[in-house]
């Protein structure tokens, strides 16, 4: 099935006194009437944000309640992932809070750089990802990952 989202680009956005930010009208607009503009905010890996439409979530949702809870690592899993997980709905001027919880996890105070990644966005605090961009990288690795997209 076609992936229905089609979340790419970087944005810079400034958090307000509330601890709300905008969410990019490119963003917003790809969001179905049916979701009433709701989605599920919560930690991803990498110390940032993750942001799902409520549609993309219920599918995470039904693999997540595959993984077996006899395992102590499934379990651990999800209970560290799912914790943190808001259902959250943003305004007329697509504006929502960020929980203080999850900026307290991102490192994120005042500024954020807004990253598509087609199903899902993530909110970064912009130094943490530059910390990330400048990791030495193994291309060999990048290459064969890259071999395995069709283009």
């Amino acid at each position: 099935m076609a992936n229905q989202y089609t979340f790419i680009g970087q944005y810079s956005y400034q958090i307000d006194s509330k601890n709300r930010i905008n969410l990019p009208s490119d963003f917003r607009k790809q969001f179905k009437s049916s979701e009433k503009n709701t989605f599920v905010i919560t930690q991803g890996l990498d110390q940032s944000l993750w942001i799902y439409p409520i549609n993309e979530w219920k599918k995470i949702e039904n693999e997540l309640s595959s993984l077996s809870s006899i395992s102590k690592i499934n379990r651990s899993f999800l209970r560290n992932y799912l914790r943190n997980a808001k259902i959250i709905s943003f305004d007329k001027q697509g504006r929502f809070v960020l929980p203080e919880n999850l900026l307290n996890f991102a490192k994120i105070s005042n500024n954020v750089s807004i990253i598509g990644v087609l199903n899902r966005i993530e909110i970064w605090n912009p130094e943490v990802l530059k910390k990330i961009d400048n990791e030495k990288i193994d291309h060999l690795l990048l290459d064969s990952l890259a071999e395995k997209v069709k283009i």
